[in-house]
């Protein structure tokens, strides 16, 4: 009993150090965005290093979120995806729900919402520790990222310019200003965005350490 104590007081003491470390970033615009390790939604170990000389664009996601599902139900965020990937750029959502609360899913899960909502990232990152989101300062969802070939951070922020609330629910996605798909010709040319950065909207990450 009191090893099992021991090893309960031990794990406890782990835990709270290492979500301690674990801070939310704010990575700098036009400077190199951070590298990352995290387990696809088919087992695959994607790492940001490795896609180095492809353009990258990262899409954080819950599917319980009101946002994120607007988006899902009328075909917008799918419509950017199948832009990007038909352009060549990489395309990564990433879940950061912690597991037990809104928008955690098995891979399994990951997996049949992107067939069934026909999605077409590239793949479906499982980040369930939130490192890879913290990492990036992901506070919502969606929060959006664009990387050029080169590895250089080029855009953080809202998809759109709709913003929360009733805003949202009531403005036609073809009335806004959508930041992805408008310049993606400039993410491809490596060249700095008009605009570089925005807050984001929806509805917060979900983290393990809130």
């Amino acid at each position: 009993m009191k090893l099992f104590l021991t090893f309960i007081t031990f794990f406890s003491i782990t835990t709270a150090t290492y979500a301690a470390e674990i801070k939310l970033q704010n990575p700098a615009i036009n400077e190199e965005a951070p590298n990352f390790k995290a387990v696809n939604s088919y087992g695959k170990i994607i790492q940001l290093s490795d896609l180095k000389g492809t353009p990258v664009i990262l899409e954080w996601t819950n599917h319980e979120c009101p946002y994120v599902a607007r988006h899902y139900n009328e075909n917008n965020m799918q419509s950017i995806q199948k832009m990007a990937r038909n352009a060549g750029v990489i395309w990564l959502s990433i879940i950061s729900s912690t597991p037990g609360d809104q928008g955690h899913v098995s891979s399994e899960k990951a997996n049949e919402l992107t067939k069934s909502r026909k999605a077409s990232p590239s793949h479906v990152l499982i980040d369930e520790s939130g490192e890879v989101g913290m990492l990036y300062g992901a506070k919502t969802t969606p929060h959006m990222y664009m990387i050029d070939a080169n590895g250089i951070l080029r855009y953080k922020g809202a998809i759109d310019d709709i913003g929360r609330g009733m805003q949202f629910f009531d403005t036609p996605f073809n009335k806004a200003i959508n930041y992805i798909s408008s310049q993606m010709d400039q993410l491809i040319a490596k060249q700095s965005l008009a605009i570089n950065s925005t807050t984001a909207y929806g509805c917060s990450v979900k983290y393990n350490y809130d």
